[in-house]
């Protein structure tokens, strides 16, 4: 099988009876994935019962983003995995420019399509927009996408651009390039776990894309919306996680741990004062897991070392904080290093 589809599913029937025919119908020779991750909803009758073509992978319990699609991609036999969320809308030949970028440049290990909003089409996606970015102390940003402000899509980012990470909520990624790397770390659970996949890729000397020939609508905030207590702890706790396995020497990762504490620390001060007691607590809670876990990942950011060919983090904005809230620089092409 050339390319194979697979779409990671929890309780999210209602998103698939949206999505996935529409899915289906647009990827014609593609095979199609549902990888089941304990849901307790209805997801595996309707499959079965309106959408027999599409192969089903049943996992035991459920074992999170990076951990489910772990276990259903290694039943899966592809040159190409697409991973694709369940809350995505596909349209005719939606596919057609990311895999006649990746046929003819062997050395792109990942790419994604230009990511618009499902429900304001004319706008850039939160998730992914048109490629992924990291400053230097880690913030990750979009082309398209800085912070809150989302961009109306004006056709300004349809040239393909390296980027050091592509969404997770559709990434073509050759089957050979995710396991040399490891595939996703399944302790990250959720969030952030695709751009620590896409940065083994780059430092190895990879390349990740955009390439916005290829269009996608995601509907977003399917699992976990913005503000959910959960979902700012997993993201403070796998940032954490991912500069602490990535940063290319231990002198720049001190620095930026040190920027880090006292960062949080006002995001933390932020969410008290207009009321997000949750999300307050979940800086610290996120904080102190990744002081637990990180003795865990000593020989991870080892190998990692020992294994990187160059730094994807040379040419970043040295603070994408300072940038957009003090030089009030809203777009990508405002940026500078």
């Amino acid at each position: 099988m050339k390319l194979s589809i697979v779409i990671l599913n929890w309780n999210g029937v209602g998103m698939m009876q949206r999505f996935l025919p529409g899915i289906v119908k647009h990827s014609p020779g593609a095979e199609v994935v549902v990888a089941d991750n304990a849901s307790t909803d209805t997801s595996l009758q309707w499959l079965g019962e309106n959408m027999p073509e599409v192969r089903t992978v049943v996992l035991d319990r459920n074992y999170g983003f990076a951990g489910g699609y772990n276990r259903a991609l290694k039943q899966v036999e592809a040159e190409y995995y697409l991973i694709l969320n369940s809350d995505v809308e596909v349209r005719e030949g939606w596919l057609d420019g990311m895999m006649a970028y990746m046929d003819a440049r062997p050395e792109c290990a990942a790419c994604q399509p230009k990511l618009l909003c499902q429900w304001a089409p004319d706008k850039f996606e939160y998730a992914g927009a048109a490629g992924g970015f990291v400053d230097r102390l880690g913030y990750p940003y979009c082309r398209g996408r800085l912070f809150g402000t989302v961009e109306t899509d004006r056709h300004q980012y349809d040239e393909p651009v390296e980027c050091l990470w592509a969404t997770g909520a559709c990434l073509l990624v050759r089957s050979k390039d995710f396991w040399e790397v490891g595939g996703f770390d399944d302790r990250f659970f959720a969030h952030q776990e695709e751009i620590d996949l896409c940065w083994r890729l780059r430092s190895r000397g990879r390349t990740v894309m955009c390439v916005p020939q290829s269009v996608a609508y995601h509907l977003g905030g399917g699992t976990l919306p913005q503000g959910n207590p959960r979902k700012d702890f997993l993201n403070f706790r796998n940032n954490l996680l991912l500069l602490y396995k990535n940063l290319s020497t231990d002198d720049e990762l001190r620095r930026v741990m040190r920027w880090r504490f006292f960062l949080d620390a006002l995001a933390s001060a932020q969410f008290l004062l207009t009321g997000h007691w949750g999300s307050f607590k979940a800086v610290w809670q996120g904080r102190r897991a990744f002081r637990r876990m990180k003795a865990d990942f000593r020989k991870d950011r080892e190998e990692n070392l020992r294994l990187a060919v160059e730094n994807p983090l040379a040419d970043a904005p040295g603070s994408l904080l300072w940038q957009y809230y003090i030089k009030g620089r809203k777009r990508w092409t405002q940026l500078s290093i």
